[in-house]
């Protein structure tokens, strides 16, 4: 039996978080200008252990995470698609059969899942931390997940150092403490390996400074409770504290006899690994003490999908950055902006779940094509490619990130179609159809004048074919521009594409 809803009844947001130790889902009702939660699941999966040398997901460790999105999609089940937020992060970011999780995922759960980068990841935290703390002035944020550890120092709501480092409990316990083995020499090398991998950035974050650090997600929020556990109630993590827990600790002598006050079961197979790197962390970045804070990831992606339809988008600052960074001569991007979005439209016309998304990244990529001009003009397109590929753009996921590289990559010369990557929350069609648009813009505006194009009519029937239709005797008295939109039409030809013009 259904039920009507009520008109005023608040909307519903979810964000799921796939950890490399635990996947964790919110849910919370958008009230006034806030949020309240209303419901939390954690579900311990333990999927970085199943990741192999050769960094492939074992089939057992995608069978817990599948059969966990399966328990989770029960309570995310009549949510909208746009009000779900599903991130993967450290392991899914490595798994090299990350394709086969989620195409099973898929089948349970219909929502898309976004391979996030760390530095990302870190963004998010930020975020979560800052929305749910009061504002406490300039902070160091620490996440230490199961695969990555996430350091971020910024003021209010805007990070300043961004950094992930490929440091977890999981893979930290599996390297030092095989089978569970506990002893003074192994937790010294994990303490000093986590020293070494902050090494580069422990300077530069000592000299930035904070008033207050503070901590996120499961493995401080375990030190804590065995720190209130052994006596000191207000939970604060110093260094005489955390001293005193790592001599209690190291007189168990595997995992599975560790008894301390407050510690919980599924935590304790990872929890040596998690004190030694929190301790290594204090002694690189000279930290003093370290609250906890209930906001982490999950809700760094609530609040932002939130703020997606109140606020500028943080991609739009991202993009605008990056093209005054690389003295895009903004006047010809975006004239090419404008005609790439007319002709994806015409192409598209039905609104598909995805349209908008996929006409937000033509618009960002049509603006950033050109940054590979500022390495050289000889391949500068696959310069575009490689810079949009490996910069940290906050915001972007990892697979609408390689679209922006994709379109940058495809906008001009040949049509190397066996080098484009796969995807997973894009049909490869859609993404030839953004091809098509910014390569047709590109074309149309090559001579770089102020002069506006005509009117152009353009029609793409079943098959595919596109047709340009121009003013009467437009192309004659536009030789130059006739003669390149041949040249374009022939790299179609050579991928079995169809572009017809006349006028």
């Amino acid at each position: 039996m259904t039920h009507p809803q009520s008109k005023n009844k608040p909307r519903e947001i979810a964000a799921v978080d796939l950890g490399s130790n635990s996947f964790h889902m919110v849910v919370a009702r958008v009230v006034g200008e806030g949020l309240q939660i209303v419901s939390r699941h954690k579900q311990r999966v333990r999927l970085a252990a199943g990741l192999d040398d050769q960094h492939r997901l074992s089939d057992e460790a995608i069978r817990r995470g599948v059969e966990c999105l399966a328990m989770f999609a029960e309570r995310l089940n009549g949510l909208d698609m746009e009000n779900v937020r599903i991130a993967a992060t450290h392991t899914l970011r490595q798994a090299r059969n990350v394709d086969t999780f989620i195409e099973r995922a898929r089948q349970v759960l219909p929502y898309p899942i976004e391979i996030i980068s760390g530095e990302e990841e870190a963004r998010l935290i930020y975020m979560g931390v800052s929305h749910t703390q009061q504002n406490v002035g300039r902070k160091l944020v620490i996440d230490i997940g199961g695969g990555s550890t996430e350091l971020v120092i910024g003021d209010n709501f805007e990070p300043a150092l961004v950094n992930s480092k490929r440091v977890g409990c999981v893979s930290y316990n599996e390297r030092f403490f095989p089978k569970g083995n506990i002893t003074p020499k192994q937790f010294a090398a994990a303490q000093l390996a986590t020293q070494q991998k902050l090494e580069s950035l422990a300077s530069q974050y000592r000299q930035a400074s904070w008033q207050v650090a503070l901590g996120a997600s499961g493995t401080i929020k375990a030190i804590r409770e065995v720190i209130i556990g052994l006596g000191d109630e207000d939970g604060i993590i110093t260094r005489k504290r955390l001293d005193n827990l790592i001599e209690k600790l190291l007189k168990f002598k595997n995992s599975d006899s560790i008894d301390l006050p407050g510690l919980s079961a599924d935590r304790q197979p990872v929890f040596a690994a998690g004190v030694a790197i929190l301790s290594g962390i204090f002694d690189a970045l000279a930290i003093e003490s370290m609250r906890f804070s209930d906001g982490a990831l999950r809700e760094g992606l609530l609040y932002e999908m939130e703020d997606r339809f109140q606020r500028t988008d943080i991609r739009g600052r991202t993009t605008d950055d990056m093209a005054a960074r690389y003295n895009i001569d903004l006047s010809h991007a975006r004239r090419v902006q404008h005609t790439a979005a007319y002709f994806y439209a015409q192409a598209e016309p039905d609104k598909g779940s995805k349209k908008a998304e996929l006409a937000g990244l033509l618009n960002w990529a049509a603006l950033l094509h050109e940054v590979g001009l500022s390495i050289g003009y000889p391949g500068y397109h696959k310069h575009s490619a490689y810079i949009l590929r490996n910069t940290n753009l906050p915001g972007f996921n990892q697979e609408q990130q390689t679209v922006l590289a994709t379109l940058a990559r495809f906008h001009r010369k040949a049509l190397k179609l066996n080098e484009m990557p796969k995807f997973t929350l894009f049909k490869p069609k859609l993404i030839e159809t953004l091809i098509c648009a910014l390569r047709l813009a590109c074309v149309l505006h090559s001579q770089r004048n102020d002069e506006a194009l005509p009117e152009i009519a353009l029609s793409v029937d079943k098959k595919g074919a596109w047709q340009l239709t121009f003013p009467t005797g437009w192309l004659q008295d536009n030789r130059l521009l006739a003669a390149d939109l041949e040249a374009e039409k022939q790299y179609w030809q050579s991928v079995n594409w169809t572009l017809t013009f006349s006028d």
